[in-house]
């Protein structure tokens, strides 16, 4: 039978695979008193500025208008000040703002301006889920590059990938979901590969506020001559606790800008005119306001790595340097979805499995600790650890 001939969703949305957030959320309301250490948002809320400046946008019947698809010209110039003071990115006759609703929107613009179908974006791995699933979406091709014992990247096997095909390399520092972050020469490297390749590098830096133990966060949007081939990304949701407002923005070379500007224009016409006048108010707060945060969750950081000393016999746990992140790797044979299954009915807790961010070999799980309170955190930890050694000794036992 013709596919055409009976109702149902393409061939290349099939071969998408189905986003585990809300999959994992329906097994924790189905065990009330579940402590999630699953989807990754901050545990505070916007800054009073940015609450204010929704009370101005109500004001006025104008604001209720649509608004420029690339972002409202305040927003804009508070983020062009942001990226010259906090980023080092100052060549701003060679990059142009686009304001966007979230990163998420951001990286998808990205691939619709950059690629053709069957072209090839290289990303390592672990990937972020909705990356790879945005690079099918589009028709083309991820290509999966494993990184090392610490999740840093391979210059070697990035080099070794590039095809004819290759429109972009991808990183994500600091990562999701490693919580690595990556060394500002690998970062220039990458870039420079690029450069040489003439191919795009797109820079995910949606947790750029977020770094512990005196680690440095880099842009390589810094980096002279940058401007013409690297796409950096930014996501307000992290740093001002307003996941919900979806307000993010992508710094794009000069020649994309029209390109990003149709697609943006056909998917949202405007990024949300009330979200971003909540983002003037953020920015006018400024990074402090997370910095002030990022204490709370540097301790809660500590904790989680305290309390997972006891599993570390047969958990291998990359120290995460960035993000509220960890990825730790089980010595199980169980499939890791089973692992969660299991961790959730019977020990109450709950964390992400690793093969939905591409890591098929082995049973990985992701502990996200940013939306957690300090006792929250080492009771959730502490059933964690209980429900790994259970699992781990029934194997063994078994075997």
């Amino acid at each position: 039978m013709d596919r055409h001939s009976t109702f149902g969703p393409s061939e290349r949305m099939q071969a998408v695979q189905t986003p585990i957030i809300p999959v994992v959320g329906d097994l924790i309301r189905q065990h009330p008193g579940t402590i999630s250490l699953g989807q990754g948002v901050a545990y505070y809320g916007p800054p009073k500025p940015a609450i204010d400046r929704v009370r101005d946008f109500l004001s006025s019947a104008q604001h209720h208008e649509y608004g420029p698809t690339y972002g409202i010209k305040p927003l804009v110039d508070l983020i062009k000040t942001k990226l010259e003071r906090e980023n080092g990115i100052t060549d701003d006759d060679a990059y142009r703002i686009v304001v966007t609703a979230g990163a998420n929107m951001g990286f998808l613009n990205a691939l619709f301006a950059i690629t053709d179908p069957g072209d090839e974006i290289i990303v390592p791995l672990p990937y972020y889920f909705n990356q790879e699933m945005a690079i099918g979406m589009v028709n083309c091709k991820a290509v999966l590059i494993p990184t090392d014992d610490n999740y840093q990247p391979s210059l070697e096997r990035i080099r070794a990938a590039i095809t004819e095909r290759t429109r972009a390399v991808v990183s994500i520092s600091p990562n999701n979901p490693t919580g690595a972050v990556y060394p500002e020469a690998v970062l220039r490297e990458i870039n420079t590969i690029c450069r040489e390749q003439g191919i795009y590098h797109i820079s995910d830096e949606a947790y750029e506020n977020f770094t512990y133990n005196g680690v440095k966060h880099f842009s390589p949007g810094t980096i002279s001559g940058a401007a013409s081939h690297t796409i950096s990304l930014f996501s307000l949701s992290k740093a001002y606790g307003f996941a919900g407002w979806r307000i993010g923005y992508m710094v794009i070379p000069e020649q994309l800008y029209m390109s990003v500007l149709k697609v943006q224009d056909t998917n949202l016409i405007c990024p949300p005119v009330v979200s971003q006048y909540a983002a003037v108010g953020a920015l006018e707060a400024g990074s402090e306001y997370c910095r002030e945060k990022l204490k709370t969750i540097a301790e809660v950081r500590g904790i989680i790595l305290n309390e997972l000393e006891p599993v570390r016999p047969f958990c291998k746990i990359p120290p995460p340097d960035g993000a509220f992140y960890l990825l730790m790797k089980v010595q199980t044979e169980m499939n890791a979805m089973r692992v969660v299954e299991q961790l959730i009915k019977e020990y109450g807790v709950a964390v992400i499995p690793g093969d939905t961010f591409g890591m098929q070999q082995g049973c990985y799980l992701r502990v996200a600790f940013g939306a957690l309170n300090k006792d929250t955190a080492s009771q959730g930890i502490r059933r964690l650890v209980r429900g790994l050694n259970a699992i781990v000794e029934k194997r063994s036992q078994r075997s």
